[in-house]
């Protein structure tokens, strides 16, 4: 169910602000919506597992955090990063 290595690297690629940067906000807001996307479609299959749902609930709140702090701190990288990512906002 984790990331791949692979898939890790393509998302930092992706989403970084310059060459050595591997921890933004940005990273890790996509990096969390991957996964989060990933254990929406595991508990559509697995409705009792609710030690998942208690961790995807717990990566949705940190994700928000991340947005709240991208929003408060550089509105257009926010809107680029949300449209990008297909997040929905208030």
């Amino acid at each position: 169910m984790a990331l791949t290595k692979e898939d890790k690297s393509n998302l930092i690629a992706n989403y970084r602000i310059n060459d050595t940067d591997t921890g933004s906000a940005d990273v890790q807001i996509a990096i969390l919506t991957t996964r989060i996307n990933q254990l929406t479609e595991h508990l559509r299959a697995n409705k009792h597992d609710n030690a998942s749902r208690r961790g995807l609930l717990k990566m949705v709140g940190t994700r928000r955090k991340l947005l709240a702090y991208l929003r408060r701190t550089n509105f257009e990288r926010f809107a680029a990063l949300t449209e990008k990512l297909n997040i929905r906002t208030r």
